[in-house]
């Protein structure tokens, strides 16, 4: 039986995942750009020291999209525990919690870089090779998090959607989109990570083809649960 009290109650919870998955992927889209591309200069250090600023934002955006995802498993684990309590505290450890880990040690050597470009900028020819040196080892430890981050991502993803999948909240068929989707991703990042060319974890990268599939549907399903809510069949047999 499906009160309207309940029916309220997962109107807000579908409403705020929708949000949240917005706000996380505008965040993060808009802290790459902000941010990323002076990353992939050759005088990067340079680079850095004069746009501190944007790195500082783009910084806070990136840390915006990780505490936006890491709250959906948790919003929908009252709802995931009730279907599979196990998996749904997966979601929460894979897609909450080490997944925001990820996203802050990503921040802290982009802010590690603003530092080090400061010394660059003041120190001798003598010690701006050691200078060099050590940013090019922070982007490398900055690359090496990301596909750590998007292989914690596509794990979470996969219990995310099948919980989705086994409790009826969504069509099936875009349960199964963001499924199949976070193992393409997942694909992309073992390829990143195992291939000779490591490419960039980011959908303008070679890999991207096998990354855009779950980038995709994630609005998509943004935007379905934003307007059409939960089945209500399926909210009534919550109990």
């Amino acid at each position: 039986m499906i009160t309207k009290e309940k029916t309220k109650t997962y109107r807000k919870t579908s409403i705020t995942v929708g949000l949240l998955f917005i706000i996380g992927t505008a965040a993060g889209v808009m802290g790459g750009i902000i941010a990323g591309p002076f990353l992939d200069d050759v005088g990067f250090l340079t680079e850095i020291t004069e746009n501190e600023t944007q790195i500082a934002i783009g910084s806070l955006l990136i840390l915006l999209m990780g505490f936006s995802v890491a709250m959906i498993p948790v919003v929908m684990f009252p709802i995931f525990r009730k279907y599979n309590e196990a998996l749904a505290l997966g979601s929460v450890i894979f897609r909450g919690a080490l997944e925001a880990v990820c996203y802050m040690a990503l921040v802290i050597s982009y802010l590690l870089l603003v530092t080090l470009s400061q010394e660059y900028v003041s120190a001798s020819a003598a010690e701006s090779s050691y200078f060099q040196t050590l940013g090019t080892l922070l982007v490398a430890a900055g690359d090496g998090i990301e596909q750590i981050l998007a292989i914690v991502f596509c794990l979470g993803a996969l219990m995310l959607y099948y919980l989705f999948y086994i409790s009826r909240l969504v069509p099936r068929w875009l349960s199964l989109w963001g499924f199949i989707g976070a193992i393409l991703y997942l694909a992309a990042a073992l390829i990143s990570m195992a291939g000779a060319q490591h490419y960039a974890v980011s959908l303008d990268s070679p890999i991207g083809p096998l990354m855009m599939p779950l980038a995709l549907q994630e609005m998509v399903f943004a935007i379905w649960v934003i307007v059409k809510g939960f089945n209500a069949p399926a909210i009534a047999s919550t109990g």
